[in-house]
């Protein structure tokens, strides 16, 4: 077996399911009793007159389970098209995130600049404290929860990532 067939790596999956109860559950069910870890998971209604919505997960694991986690998905109903956006080509993902700081004097005004380098925006402000609204890859929003820790990070809720196939055809 070579190092790359045994290398485990992150892939960003997109699953478009019927939009109706249970389906979550069963893709869920999947991951959860194959020992599957999902690091990231959204979900939300893309088309409401076919009624149908997106699953994206983001995923770890060796090419070998990645592919068998694929051709699981594709096997549950009502699932119609499972895409790994991460080797199927070009795509493009966003993580939302707000980041709550609390500091003053200097450590308010790095906090400040830092998210201005960022392209983060306040979106709540009191003497004592920002939330700033982060979106971005996964990367940047890291870097910048990270480059806040030592300003008074109090608190992070993040959105999961979100992915779509760039191009003319859907999915």
């Amino acid at each position: 077996m070579t190092m790359q067939t045994t290398e485990i790596r992150t892939h960003i999956i997109s699953v478009l399911v019927d939009n109706e109860a249970g389906v979550l559950a069963r893709v869920i069910g999947l991951f959860s009793g194959r020992g599957y870890n999902i690091e990231s998971l959204t979900v939300a209604e893309v088309d409401a007159r076919s009624k149908q919505s997106r699953i994206t997960v983001v995923t770890s694991g060796t090419p070998m389970i990645i592919e068998q986690i694929k051709a699981q998905l594709s096997r549950l109903v009502p699932v119609h098209k499972v895409r790994d956006l991460t080797i199927d080509g070009p795509s493009v993902s966003r993580e939302l995130a707000l980041v709550k700081v609390a500091g003053t004097g200097e450590r308010r005004v790095e906090a400040l600049r830092i998210a201005d380098i960022f392209r983060a925006h306040a979106v709540d402000t009191t003497n004592e404290s920002f939330v700033f609204e982060i979106v971005g890859a996964t990367d940047k929003v890291d870097a910048f929860i990270q480059l806040m820790e030592p300003l008074g990070l109090i608190d992070v809720s993040r959105t999961g990532v979100v992915a779509i196939a760039r191009g003319p055809h859907p999915l």
